[in-house]
């Protein structure tokens, strides 16, 4: 047996119904705003605060006061990133063929197109390079003049990580036979004018 509903004209409610249908409206309404009301600030939290936003945008260097062999370091994205001037004998020992490394041409590294190197870089004189070692995250240390650190790459000084000895030349490419299975990230970056440039 079924049932069969009839649809009253609102001319036709009785007072009680149509007193039901108003407040039934009411509250659904009021329901409905509570909860945009109750939602809002939950959604607004999920947005990145001006801080998180900051950090997280590209990041301009003046190249301009760099000294010959001279390294800095800035942030982007929370993470260390390494601006090294490097000189024309160093350039030179980066582009020798190298058994000694891991991954001499780059091709299981993370790096921006054009910096699939011998130097991992969009200009030779210049390494920017994320410092943090692959292995376990530790901060790589500079070594200049330390022809003994990276001897089987004849090649002046490099990055030793403390934390468990991993070795990278100073194109930031890991030496075989150490933790870190690849090597240092490049950022994505660019040159905006002849002695600047953008890094993110």
């Amino acid at each position: 047996m079924s049932r069969s509903v009839t649809w009253l004209r609102p001319a036709e409610l009785s007072p009680d119904e149509h007193r039901r249908r108003l407040l039934l409206a009411t509250t659904t309404g009021l329901g409905v705003a509570g909860l945009a009301a109750t939602a809002y600030p939950f959604l607004d939290s999920m947005e990145p605060s001006a801080r998180a936003l900051a950090e997280g945008g590209p990041v301009s260097v003046d190249l301009s006061t760099f000294a010959e062999g001279e390294m800095r370091t800035v942030a982007w994205r929370s993470k260390p990133v390494w601006i090294l001037r490097r000189s024309p004998a160093v350039i030179a020992a980066l582009q020798q063929p190298n058994s000694a490394l891991l991954d001499p041409l780059s091709r299981h590294s993370v790096q921006p197109p054009g910096c699939d190197n011998a130097t991992r870089s969009l200009k030779p004189e210049w390494l920017v390079a994320v410092g943090i070692c692959t292995h376990l995250g530790c901060i790589p240390l500079l070594h200049w003049h330390d022809a003994a650190l990276n001897a089987e790459l004849h090649a002046p000084g490099g990055y030793l990580c403390p934390c468990h000895g991993s070795r990278f030349d100073l194109a930031a490419r890991v030496v075989k036979n150490v933790p870190a299975p690849t090597n240092l990230e490049i950022p994505p970056y660019r040159f905006t004018g002849p002695a600047e440039i953008t890094i993110g």
